[in-house]
């Protein structure tokens, strides 16, 4: 009764994907670039000198960029401890639903919907619902933005009108700002949940409900009661084959909404902080069998889609930090996986994801060389390791 835990480092790719032209992306790779904005004196703010992540590399992080890429990233030159490689996706996308789903073990078999690059970006039915929904007169900005650029933007307007403020991305999403008291939470939450259907039925991926407090006067910040309403995975994952087995998951961060609850036995949300939290405790308390599936979603929402090269270093940084206090309470026959869903480069241009490979490390499973795999080799390797009955149609690296 092994158990296994995997943990992805939202959007912390490493380049090299094979139809990266495919997206605009050729040449995109996260971890390299900011490498090496931090060895040229280029990241300084908050932090200083080459980018040091000495626990991920040990366990094979520089390796598995240059495998990925090429490129040998400075500062990441240590002889890789662990399980090292990385992986290539299929799925049409580089969104978030299509990376996690693919890492459980199932390639989106569709292509997703997305919303153009004009104002309005959505249909005109689509905004009625929301207004009818809502109880309101009109919505705002109803075009392609940045999370926090739109809420400065129209954040004032919305609380003096009680509309909101809809907006998207170069991922298949709609997303809807909203003031947790002037609006609502409940409110917003509700009008998400009761418009992603409508969403779902035109392979839009993803609704997010995005709630900000502050005024007018002082600026608007987003809290942490984001809600991501997702379309469910088309066939059973990873999560399922565990919980069909009679195993727990224990789902940290965004990952309950990402897999619409399927195959999660409890969940527990927070900041990036908060959950490493969480993630300690389940590495000292899950029972024997367990899976438990971890996202630390701020490499992406804080730094990655607002270019902050330093930002996303400074909280690699962090990340690497914590991770002997988790290592040090895993036992005996565990298995931890440490991934990316896509890339999201900050020095890349736009806001948007970018198509990459991703770093596979992996601690528990000796020092060994796994090369260039599937994101779905990873959900078929973990199924290995727990003694599952259903290991779905990947190659097991262990």
């Amino acid at each position: 009764m092994r158990r296994a835990f995997l943990i992805v480092m939202d959007s912390v790719g490493c380049g090299g994907a094979p139809d990266a032209a495919r997206f605009g992306d050729a040449g995109a790779n996260t971890l390299g670039h900011i490498a090496e904005a931090c060895a040229a004196g280029c990241a300084e703010e908050g932090r200083t000198g080459p980018l040091a992540l000495p626990n991920l590399d040990r366990l094979g992080l520089g390796a598995a960029v240059t495998l990925a890429s090429g490129s040998q990233p400075p500062g990441l030159t240590a002889v890789p401890e662990g399980l090292w490689g990385a992986a290539t996706e299929v799925s049409s996308g580089k969104d978030t639903p299509s990376g996690h789903w693919e890492l459980a073990g199932v390639p989106v078999p569709w292509d997703w919907h997305y919303f153009p690059d004009e104002t309005p970006a959505f249909p005109p039915d689509i905004l009625d619902a929301v207004c009818e929904i809502s109880d309101v007169k009109s919505t705002l900005a109803n075009c392609h933005a940045s999370g926090t650029e739109v809420i400065a933007e129209f954040g004032a307007e919305h609380v003096r009108t009680g509309w909101p403020i809809c907006y998207t991305s170069a991922d298949s999403v709609m997303q809807i700002a909203a003031h947790e008291d002037s609006f609502g939470l409940d409110r917003l939450l509700s009008l998400c949940e009761r418009l992603a259907p409508m969403l779902h039925e035109r392979r839009v991926g993803r609704v997010i409900a995005r709630p900000f407090i502050g005024t007018p006067v002082a600026g608007f910040t987003r809290t942490t009661n984001r809600r991501d309403f997702a379309v469910a995975p088309p066939r059973p994952t990873l999560c399922d084959w565990a919980q069909a087995d009679g195993r727990k998951v224990h789902a940290i961060g965004k990952i309950g909404d990402i897999f619409s609850m399927q195959g999660i036995s409890n969940v527990v949300k927070g900041t990036d902080a908060k959950l490493m939290g969480h993630l300690v405790d389940a590495v000292k308390t899950s029972g024997p069998g367990s899976l438990t599936f971890a996202n630390f979603v701020e490499f992406d929402s804080l730094y990655g889609h607002r270019r902050d090269v330093a930002g996303y270093a400074r909280a690699l940084e962090w990340f690497d930090s914590k991770l002997p206090e988790v290592l040090a309470h895993l036992r005996k026959g565990d298995l931890a996986i440490f991934t990316a869903d896509h890339g999201n480069d900050p020095t890349w241009t736009g806001t948007d994801h970018t198509r990459e490979r991703v770093p596979v490390l992996g601690w528990g499973a000796g020092t060994h060389e796994i090369g260039q795999v599937a994101f779905k080799d990873v959900a078929t390797s973990i199924a290995h390791h727990l003694g599952l009955s259903n290991r779905g149609t990947g190659r097991s690296f262990l």
